[in-house]
């Protein structure tokens, strides 16, 4: 599929569910929120099938999201399910990883592609007061066993301002001794994270310049997103940076979003989409399904509008747990 800009779309994000098991700062209140009921959340076997159609359109790449994903009953068959759609050829996890030590195999036998594993520091009462968890172990276990099982690990951080800023240094040392990908993600305005300070791509870029040696631009392929990744001398993985506010990467956006109500987003800072449950539940069928997704793609706007010409910032009251991350 092409959009109105000449874009191609072959990714679809699927969040699989709106809750988690942590509570981290820039996304969630401490005392938690009000869980969408569940007759509002699509179906596994629903969700596969929008799947199963954006695959006849061309979308050869799922990433399944959250909230955290592994919270989801039946999350490795549905795995299974999309991985064995004709025309889908990879299919990656993003998670917290405080329970993927318990479900590696099943993803492995799955046959999962990549996970993408949220850490923000090296620090464990750091985590904790990121996350409002004591799970820190427990991730760091889960990236040992990924790695072990020879999976395809990308670590994600979120530089946040006077909280994980000398954490940035120690976190791209994963990517040292091992075929890792670190990568940095620029806090988005979006919901909680907009009452916080990011720290922004060129900062943390020199930061890491001066810490470890010239970063070279990588020109080979590690995912299927926007991230740009970096070489440096000594170190077996890359140095990624995803920094949509001031790299903007719109111009070779690929994606779509899938909300775990349904609701399909051309853009994330968009309000405008499609709802794909009503299509669903009303018995549309594969074709209908198809066409509806062919419609949010001519939706797709040229760019993001996280800030406005005179700064005000209309996404405070999105939250990413409930559109997908």
């Amino acid at each position: 599929m092409r959009d109105g800009f000449g874009r191609t779309i072959d990714y679809l994000r699927v969040s699989v569910t709106d809750k988690c098991n942590l509570r981290c700062i820039y996304c969630m209140p401490p005392e938690g929120v009000e869980w969408m009921p569940h007759s509002e959340v699509l179906t596994l076997e629903e969700t596969q099938g929008i799947c199963a159609a954006a695959a006849t359109l061309g979308v050869n790449k799922i990433k399944v999201t959250g909230g955290e994903p592994l919270v989801r009953r039946g999350l490795t068959t549905f795995i299974r399910s999309v991985k064995r759609t004709p025309g889908i050829e990879s299919v990656t996890l993003t998670t917290n990883a405080v329970l993927l030590d318990d479900f590696l195999d099943e993803l492995v036998d799955a046959g999962i592609d990549t996970v993408n594993i949220s850490l923000d520091t090296l620090d464990a009462d750091v985590f904790r007061y990121i996350t409002g968890s004591d799970g820190f172990e427990k991730v760091l276990r889960s990236i040992d066993m990924a790695r072990a099982a020879r999976l395809a690990v990308k670590i994600n951080c979120v530089p946040i301002r006077g909280i994980n800023e000398g954490d940035i240094v120690p976190l791209a040392e994963l990517a040292r001794h091992e075929k890792t990908a670190v990568r940095f993600i620029e806090l988005m305005p979006l919901g909680l994270g907009a009452n916080l300070t990011p720290i922004p791509h060129a900062e943390t870029f020199e930061r890491l310049e001066r810490a470890l040696g010239i970063l070279r631009a990588f020109d080979g392929r590690l995912g299927n997103g926007p991230a740009s990744y970096y070489s440096v001398e000594g170190f077996a993985g890359k140095i990624g940076f995803i920094s949509a506010v001031s790299h903007s990467f719109c111009g070779a956006c690929n994606r779509l979003r899938l909300t775990g109500t349904g609701f399909l987003k051309p853009c994330l800072a968009s309000d405008v989409g499609i709802d794909l449950k009503a299509i669903v539940r009303g018995g549309g069928d594969d074709e209908a399904i198809a066409e509806a997704i062919r419609v949010a793609v001519t939706l797709k706007p040229m760019r993001h509008d996280f800030y406005q010409g005179n700064g005000n910032n209309r996404h405070k009251k999105k939250n990413m747990f409930r559109i997908g991350g």
